[in-house]
């Protein structure tokens, strides 16, 4: 595996063949866990050339161990603008569907502040200090109302107000993802869409950090989580 970032890229080996699934669009990201040892590999720009391949960039994680919520190196991209982890920020239907979320929803921007905040470790953007930075919190007002919308959507918006939303890679608006699922249904979708901008808060995290270099998160007295409401 070849990269074009390779000074910002875990070298690998990476789990990477022809008939590993690439997302569609500009980005190519390719995500892959090894059930076997817990480590998640991700790669940006992710292509298989015959046998060849090549990526613009490439991140691996330990999930479980000493190693875990280890932070990247200052600086360092991933397979993500923010130089977090992709796969620990999707919705995944499995986890809807059991009633519980529990985990912040990665998500992009047009916009986005040319700086980055822990637990992010690299920043792309604008000097337009309007603009969030990566890693910016969003949680859904404790006061918004989410007894209007179906059951399974409101295992979602519980989440947006106890984890909220991350920015994490450029592209549109508010645009927040769910592992690739043909069981997601357009009526759930189309509620979730309703949600305004206006309904979320931005939230200060200097008091979550549990130590200095991970990303581990914690809740408490300084950190807050608001109401999860009904």
């Amino acid at each position: 595996m070849s990269f074009t970032y390779a000074s910002e890229s875990d070298p690998g080996p990476y789990p990477f063949g022809p008939d590993t699934p690439i997302e569609g669009g500009s980005d190519r990201h390719a995500v892959v866990i090894d059930r076997g040892d817990c480590t998640l590999y991700e790669l940006f720009a992710a292509r298989w050339n015959g046998g060849n391949p090549t990526a613009g960039s490439g991140a691996v994680f330990h999930l479980t161990g000493s190693r875990a919520n280890r932070l990247r190196p200052a600086g360092w991209t991933s397979a993500d603008a923010a130089g977090l982890p992709i796969f620990a920020g999707l919705l995944r239907y499995e986890e809807v569907m059991a009633g519980s979320v529990d985990h912040a929803i990665r998500m992009t921007v047009g916009c986005a502040h040319d700086v980055y905040l822990w637990a992010a470790r690299h920043a792309a953007g604008t000097t337009d200090r309007r603009c969030p930075p990566r890693e910016a919190r969003f949680r859904l007002r404790s006061s918004f109302a989410i007894g209007r919308f179906g059951p399974k959507v409101r295992v979602v918006l519980r989440a947006m107000k106890r984890y909220g939303l991350i920015v994490a890679d450029n592209g549109s608006d508010w645009y927040f993802q769910g592992a690739v699922d043909p069981r997601w249904s357009y009526r759930f979708i189309d509620q979730l869409k309703r949600i305004p901008a206006s309904a979320f808060v931005a939230v200060d995290e200097r008091a979550c950090r549990v130590r200095s270099g991970s990303a581990a998160f914690a809740y408490g007295p300084g950190c807050p989580a608001p109401s999860s409401g009904a």
